[in-house]
């Protein structure tokens, strides 16, 4: 009986975190866009494709039903410009 009840206690305690639904891209992209923010991460994108298109980068969640993921990638830092030199006599 006490599993029972234990069971039946988890069962209702996840029912919250289901009643919103599945979130929309654009909002779990902002909300992966804030964490990033938050932890200092500079230079980075994310971008929302289809499924089963490659992208470079990482994928780092998924959305709309499973159709849709969303992929991190590294923005490439510029090329450093070499020094000025002294003009010669």
């Amino acid at each position: 009986m006490k599993y029972v009840a234990l069971i039946a206690l988890l069962f209702s305690a996840s029912l919250p975190a289901f009643a919103d639904g599945p979130k929309t891209c654009e909002d779990l992209k902002s909300d992966i866009a804030k964490k990033l923010d938050a932890n200092n991460v500079k230079g980075y994108t994310l971008e929302i494709v289809a499924k089963d298109k490659d992208a470079d980068g990482k994928v780092v969640g998924s959305c709309d039903g499973g159709t849709k993921k969303i992929v991190y990638s590294k923005a490439s830092a510029a090329p450093a410009k070499p020094a000025p030199s002294a003009p010669r006599k």
